[in-house]
Order: structure tokens, then sequence, then C-alpha cells
């Protein structure tokens, strides 16, 4: 039995991590940190975990060492504190962005900051299984990519991969817990309900891992934060090299993810969910992929749906984690999802 534990387990990050691994059948938690709320039952943050466990919060100067240490700190705090994680644990997953990033010069262009810990970017594996599974399988240390990054470059990956992709334009609807649990303005209630606000509609630090992992085509990216807890909507507008027909996009994605155990391609001829749709995956660490092709034009849209906590964070360390482990990657990770919800 492998033991885990979470830094920084107050968060929703945090949260569905601990929700996951409280039921994962080859892992036990032994610790989770809260400077905040030490010595307060987890439950009383994440109540969904009443009577699933009696684990009470620690500070991170109580870690005792365990086999993997899940770092879900703000951005910045893993780097700073790196050395004496490594001393509590062999293996190291990062929700953070400190260490996704290989290139100095894309973290300081899009964090404002020089990189505190460049001997180490080299170490962690970028954690999107799709991408890097061998690598991942390996790895000592792991760095689970950002959300939109993750919707982003599972839509764009297999065209990107065929040199088809001459200009990407994706517009992303992200629900408010991408934001994460700290309250602010933006999240005060009369402010946030019925709100649609384009928040970053260019330089969203996301786009160095899109960057990083697609080179060469221009990607223009925004964001917009709509009323909706959960999930991610990308919808790319990609503007072709070739013409590729539709029967031809639908070969090209069933090659690339038609063994991927956490792709579904949904592209329906009628009903409400023709389309991927995030209500659908909430819960779950599924991305689903559809696509429509104009004609007449250069144009093609590729649309992609994730559950931001999920396969945008939690879930997809979890797929890293039992790829690092030598277990079936799906374990702990099958729910479905719910429907209706």
């Amino acid at each position: 039995m492998t033991s885990v534990s979470i830094v920084g387990g107050s968060g929703y990050t945090g949260g569905e991590l601990l929700r996951i691994l409280l039921f994962h059948p080859d892992c036990s938690v032994k610790q989770v940190t809260s400077e905040r709320f030490a010595g307060k039952f987890v439950h009383n943050t994440h109540p969904n975990l009443r009577k699933s466990t009696r684990l009470k919060f620690c500070t991170i100067s109580e870690l005792e060492p365990c086999d993997v240490l899940f770092l879900c700190l703000p951005h910045g705090q893993s780097m700073d504190r790196i050395d004496d994680f490594r001393k509590l644990a062999p293996k190291i997953i990062d929700s953070s962005a400190d260490f996704r990033l290989k290139s100095t010069s894309l973290y300081e262009r899009y964090y404002g900051r020089e990189h505190g810990r460049t001997d180490l970017l080299e170490r962690f594996v970028y954690g999107l299984p799709e991408r890097h599974r061998e690598s991942i399988r390996s790895a000592e240390l792991v760095a689970s990519p950002g959300c939109n990054a993750t919707a982003t470059i599972l839509a764009l990956s297999p065209l990107h991969r065929r040199d088809l992709i001459e200009t990407a334009v994706v517009e992303v609807k992200a629900g408010s817990s991408e934001g994460g649990n700290a309250a602010s303005d933006a999240s005060h209630h009369p402010e946030r309900s019925g709100a649609v606000r384009s928040y970053k509609p260019t330089g969203h630090r996301h786009v160095a891992e899109m960057i990083q992992e697609l080179p060469g085509p221009a990607i223009h990216f925004s964001a917009t934060s709509i009323e909706m807890v959960r999930g991610i909507l990308a919808t790319c507008h990609v503007f072709l090299k070739e013409d590729v027909s539709e029967k031809d996009v639908w070969k090209i994605y069933r090659e690339d993810y038609s063994d991927e155990p956490f792709i579904r391609i949904v592209k329906e001829r009628s009903g409400i969910y023709r389309y991927p749709e995030p209500k659908l995956l909430a819960g779950t660490n599924y991305c689903d992929i559809g696509f429509e092709r104009e004609s007449g034009s250069d144009r093609l849209v590729v649309i992609s749906a994730i559950d931001n906590l999920m396969k945008g964070a939690a879930g997809q360390s979890v797929q890293s984690f039992n790829l690092m482990l030598g277990i079936d990657e799906t374990t702990g990770l099958e729910f479905p999802g719910l429907h209706p919800i």
C-alpha cells in the first residue's frame, strides 16, 4: 500500500484529491496539510467527506515521510520549499505552475518573475499522460498541467502532430471554481451571479504551456468566466493549412485517441448533446472532444470539455500517480458522471 500525503489540502484541488485517494485501492492517505485549518477535521472544509475520514489537517512542519507527496500550493510556493518536500518523499506530483515550463523566458514572460529553481525544470515531467505517458511512468517529479492548457492541448494535439494548423483562435468558457476558493470582489454573489465576464482576453498564463507543447502555429487564447461552478468548454477555431474533409478529421482523432481511456469523441447527428458539454463531466476525469468542418472555408471548429478540478487538476494528478506506480491508469477514476445534473 502506497502512503500519500497532500500539501495544501484545504482548496478545491486538494479536496478533490482527497476524495479520490480515500477510495483508491492502492494507497492510504497519511496526512493533509493546511496552515489555516491545522487541527481541524478535513470534513469541516470538505463537507462531502463526512463519515469518509476522520483525518485532521496538520501544518507543513508536521509532515512525516511518505511514498508520494501531492503539492496543491499557490503558484510560487512549491519552488520555494521543494528541497524540504523532496526529503519527505521520493515521488512528487505538483499541481501548481512552478515546474510546468522548461523555458525560463516563457516563465518570466507569463508569470512576471524569475524562476527560483531553474536547476529542476528539466527534472519535472509535464503530467499530460496523452502526450508524455512513458516519461511519467519512470518519473520521480511530475508537474500537472493547467486546466485551460489541458483542454486546449488535447483538442489541438492530433492536428498539430500532422502539421495541419495554420492558426488557432481558442475561446474558453470557465466555471467559477477555476479561480480557487479564496473569496474576492469578483466572486461576491451579486457581482458573479449571471455574469458572462471576459477576464483574460489576452496574455493568459496557460498560453505558455500551449506554446511549449504545441510549438509552431500561432495560438490566440481568450478566457471568459460564466455562471457555472465546475467545467471548461474550449471552442477552438482552427484555420487549416490543407483542405481536410470531416471524414479525414474523424480518422485523425480516432487514430490518436481511440485507445485513450479518458478521451471520448463526441459528435452526434441529433439530440441536445451533439457536442461536448461540461455539465456531463462534473466529477469525472474525461475530456470530451467534438468538431465540425465549415463548408467553403479553411476553418475547423474543435470543441473540448473537461471538469477543471478533475482532468484539469486532481484527476489528472491521480492519473499520473497511477502511471508512476505501474498500476492501471484508470484506478480510482472510473466515475462516469451524472445525468441529469
